[in-house]
Order: C-alpha cells, then sequence, then structure tokens
C-alpha cells in the first residue's frame, strides 16, 4: 500500500512500505495502481507528485492520494513535470480546503487546468530535457553524499592519528599503542601537545550589543551565527547585514582579521568559523566570541578544524552554562583545549581537510546552479514560453 509518506520529489520510495494480505487489497480494488500512473498527494502535504514504478503496479492507495492515469497517446513524464511546475501549484492552491488539515477532494482534481503541446513528441522531448537535468542532480547530490561521508573518516583520523613524517597516517591507536599517550581529549599522537586557547591566543573576547543601529545598507560585513556552519569552518553569506561601525575602542575590539576563530556561545553553541583572507572589513556581535591565535603557535585553520571535530564538539558540549538559556561564557572559551601537533603537521592536516570541503562546496554549487537551470527551464518550457519545436524540425532533417 502506498501512503503520502512514502512518496516525493517525483518518485515512490519503496523501502518502507506498509503491506496488507491479498484479501484486504482486494477490497481496495478500485484504489490500485498501474506503472506509469502520477501520484497526487490531497491531505496534509498537498500537491506531492511521485510516479509510479512498474515494480508497484497492482498497489494500492490510501485516501490521502489520488491517482492520475495518463491517456496512452500522451506521454506520462511530461504531466509529472507538469505536475511539479508553479503552474499547477497554482491550480492546487485555488481549489485547497482547509488550513488546519488542508486537502483537495477529486472533483476539484478533476477540474484542474493542465497546458500541454498537442503532439506527444514534444512532450517527450520536454520529459527528456528535464529529465536529463534530473539524472544529473541526483548524480551531483550522490557525490556530494559520498565526498562527506569521506570528510567524517579523514575528521576522525587525522584529528586522532595525524600524519607521519612520511606525510602516511599513524596507524590507530589499537595497532600501535606506544605510538599514543592519553590527553584529556583521548588518545593523541606521543608528539602531540594539549594547550588551552589561551595559551595560543593573544586575544579572546566577544562582540559587543546594539549593533542594530549601525546597520546600513552598505559598509563593513556583520557576521552573525547564521553566517556560520557545522557543514565546515567557512562562512555562508547567503543572508547578508551590513554596518558602520563606531570609531571607538569597542567597534576595534571586534573588528575580525585574517586567521581569527569565531566561536558561537549563544543558542546553538560551539559552531566553529575560520576568518580567511581577503574577507575585509568586518565585525561580530556578543553571540560570537573571538579567538585570535598566535600564529607562530597554531594554523588557525588546523584548530578551527578541531574545534568543529566530533571530539571537540562533544567536549565543549559538557561545559555549557547551567541556566535557562545555552551558553558559553569567556573564561569557558579560553579554557578551550586544542590538540597542538608540530606545526608542519598542522598545516599538512589543515590543508587535507579544506581540501575536501573545497571539493565538498564546488559539487554543492554545481547542484545549485543545475536546480536553477532545472526550475528555470520548467517555467519556461512547461508553458510553451519556450518551445522545443524546432529542435524536433533539426532532429527530423539531420
Amino acid at each position: 500500500m502506498i501512503r503520502g509518506q512514502d512518496y516525493s520529489g517525483g518518485e515512490v520510495r519503496v523501502d518502507d512500505l506498509y503491506y496488507v494480505s491479498p484479501r484486504l487489497a482486494a477490497s481496495f480494488d478500485r484504489a490500485s495502481v498501474r506503472g506509469g500512473d502520477i501520484l497526487l498527494s490531497i491531505v496534509g502535504y498537498v500537491g506531492l507528485v511521485a510516479e509510479v514504478p512498474e515494480i508497484l503496479s497492482g498497489a494500492n492507495l490510501t485516501q490521502t492520494t489520488a491517482r492520475i492515469a495518463i491517456q496512452e497517446e500522451l506521454h506520462s513524464r511530461f504531466f509529472l513535470h507538469f505536475f511539479r511546475s508553479k503552474a499547477f501549484h497554482s491550480e492546487v492552491k485555488k481549489y485547497m480546503k482547509g488550513s488546519a488539515q488542508p486537502g483537495l477532494n477529486l472533483a476539484d482534481v478533476e477540474k484542474m487546468k493542465v497546458i500541454f503541446p498537442e503532439r506527444r513528441e514534444e512532450q517527450a522531448a520536454i520529459s527528456k530535457i528535464l529529465d536529463t537535468l534530473d539524472t544529473a542532480i541526483q548524480e551531483t547530490e550522490a557525490i556530494i553524499a559520498k565526498l562527506k561521508a569521506v570528510k567524517q573518516g579523514l575528521l576522525h583520523d587525522l584529528l586522532t592519528r595525524g600524519i607521519d613524517a612520511n606525510g602516511e597516517l599513524r596507524p590507530p591507536q589499537s595497532e600501535a599503542p606506544n605510538l599514543y599517550k592519553p590527553s584529556p581529549l583521548g588518545w593523541i599522537p606521543k608528539e602531540w601537545d594539549i594547550a588551552t586557547l589561551e595559551a595560543v591566543s593573544s586575544t579572546v573576547t566577544s562582540g559587543s550589543r546594539d549593533w542594530a543601529r549601525f546597520y546600513a545598507e552598505s559598509g563593513a560585513l556583520f557576521v552573525r551565527i547564521g553566517n556560520l556552519t557545522r557543514e565546515h569552518i567557512n562562512f555562508r553569506f547567503d543572508s547578508t547585514i551590513y554596518v558602520c561601525p563606531p570609531h571607538n575602542a569597542d567597534g576595534q575590539r571586534t573588528r575580525l582579521e585574517p586567521g581569527d576563530i569565531l566561536i558561537s556561545i549563544t543558542a546553538d553553541l560551539g559552531i566553529v568559523g575560520v576568518v580567511p583572507d581577503g574577507m575585509g572589513e568586518a565585525y561580530i556581535n556578543q553571540h560570537i566570541a573571538l579567538v585570535r591565535p598566535n600564529i607562530g603557535a597554531v594554523n588557525p585553520r588546523f584548530v578551527g578544524h578541531y574545534l568543529a571535530s566530533p571530539v571537540a564538539q562533544a567536549y565543549i558540549s559538557k561545559l555549557n552554562d547551567a541556566g535557562a538559556k545555552a551558553g558559553l561564557n569567556l573564561p569557558t572559551i579560553r579554557g578551550l583545549l586544542t590538540a597542538r601537533p608540530e606545526h608542519t603537521e598542522q598545516n599538512l592536516i589543515a590543508e587535507r581537510l579544506d581540501e575536501i570541503d573545497n571539493r565538498i562546496q564546488n559539487a554543492t554549487r554545481e547542484s545549485a546552479k543545475l536546480r536553477d537551470l532545472k526550475f528555470g527551464l520548467m517555467d519556461d518550457l512547461l508553458i510553451g514560453r519556450v518551445r522545443v519545436t524546432p529542435l524536433l524540425q533539426e532532429a527530423q532533417q539531420a
């Protein structure tokens, strides 16, 4: 039996379907589906669509889903794409009823307007273009998922085993206990030290309050917790605020420099970012701690990666100030521990982790570009603003 929760993104997930006895299934024969049918959710998350795969021919539906059987002389996948378009979603909204539990009835579904080219060849050509983009998006997402899994393994190995003099990972502690020593952060290579952030930094402070009065249309960047992410130690600037900062000591105290390590100290605790070269003038507020490492003592990006790692994050989570609101105070930040390999090893570890982060970010940008291209083409192709007829004519003449 296919339920509303079993499909999204145009596909039915077959890994967690609900099964009923043949006798009960026979009583739902009117609600059985065939491969190629299109499903439309009509209760709850109204408007989700999916195509029934051949393997699920004969499956039954619950009352939360409408079955749309496309006429054989038409190309069903064109209509699958159309039902995912803005034009069709406008139709869904027009007929949707209720607020607490929004829904559609089948009579209204039958009234909804569908735009399509008369020629099946044109329907198929449009579908092929959009299917090709869907495949490219799925392949890119698979690459991203694989890279993220690789990164998790690298984080664990590089930040617990490190890199030896030959440029190789040391054997695990379980295989070569003589190469390791105990520490407050667990087993670490014998060549490593443990240090507090205060011991390896020239400054540990936080931003000041009342920055809203300095907001401006342009000016210096104002870095907030929303600009930090747990995905990596770089910043995200999908949402930016600018400020014209005060020219006093308090303003200068919170001005960022390349290599500064930022740590969220309220709300979502322990998110880490490292200020890159060339970011320009920028400031922080009171929700973020600023750690300015001594460059000769540590590589800021190594420390950033270490603080963002599962080992350090587990340690940070235990240090939350008691009280109604989550928070870390500056003495706690100063006392945070970081591993400290020899400087050359820090550089190598940071470079390898930066490399995998860059690969993930490049693939993520590629996925976003493909999605933007697809959504733009959907709007153009599915309502006829751009026609594929010239392409079909060229193919016939070739």
